[in-house]
This record gives structure tokens, sequence and C-alpha cells, in this order.
């Protein structure tokens, strides 16, 4: 089941989401400041990439700097990449086959704003949503 939604995923946004998640990198890299950011959205790229059966967990040993940079995060790409979320899972909600490809846009919606400090981890389960 998992691959199956992978695959329709991937065709329907999950590629188009993932090159704005590189594009995004690719652009924070340009800096020095920004390339821990770059790897973050990197990271990110593969999840949005093949979502299903996957999801993000809290790393215990993040700290302030995760979070002060969350915060930058947020300001440079993090809004900007959620919106995209928000307009693609709208988007595939319209259809009752895109509800469940919609979900997943919505589940990436919080590692997308606050990256820094998570973990993408394999699940058994094709629907798991991060529990924050």
């Amino acid at each position: 089941m998992k691959t199956i939604l992978n695959l329709i995923w991937l065709v329907l946004s999950g590629f188009w989401l993932a090159c704005a998640y590189v594009i995004a990198g690719l652009i924070l890299f340009i800096t020095i400041i920004g390339i821990p950011f770059a790897f973050a959205s990197w990271r990110i790229a593969g999840f949005a990439l093949w979502p299903f059966g996957r999801t993000a967990v809290p790393r215990r040993d993040a700290g302030a700097p995760s979070c002060i940079g969350n915060v930058l995060w947020l300001v440079l790409a993090g809004w900007w990449l959620a919106l995209g979320h928000v307009i693609t899972g709208v988007i595939l909600c319209v259809t009752i086959i895109g509800i469940p490809l919609g979900l997943a846009n919505f589940k990436l919606i919080p590692i997308s704003l606050t990256p820094l400090g998570h973990e993408i981890v394999s699940t058994d389960r094709p629907f798991t949503a991060a529990r924050w």
C-alpha cells in the first residue's frame, strides 16, 4: 500500500514539492550561514519525495540553536514551502482518490515550518503523523 501511494504521490505532487525544497536548499547554500538550512531542506526534499511510511520525530539532543535556526528558516523559506503544501493539499483533497495525498501534504507542513531539530524515520504505517 505504501509503495502505491508513494508512486501516485510522486506523479501528482511529490516531484514538484521535492524540486521546491532542492531549489530552496540551493539558494540557501549560497551563503555560509545558510548551509545548515540547505542540508535540512535537502533532507526534507527526500521526505517530500517519498512520504508514506516515514515520519518526522523530534531529536532529543536539539536545543536552543535549533530553535533559533527554525525562526530564521521560517522567515527565509519555511512559510513559502508550507504554503505550497497547503495549496497542493487542498487541490488534492478535492477528489476522493486524492484525499490521502492531501493529508500527506498536511502532514508535511509542520516539518516544512520547523525542520531543524527533527529527524525522519521509517515506520510500518503509511499514514503516521508526526507527534510534536
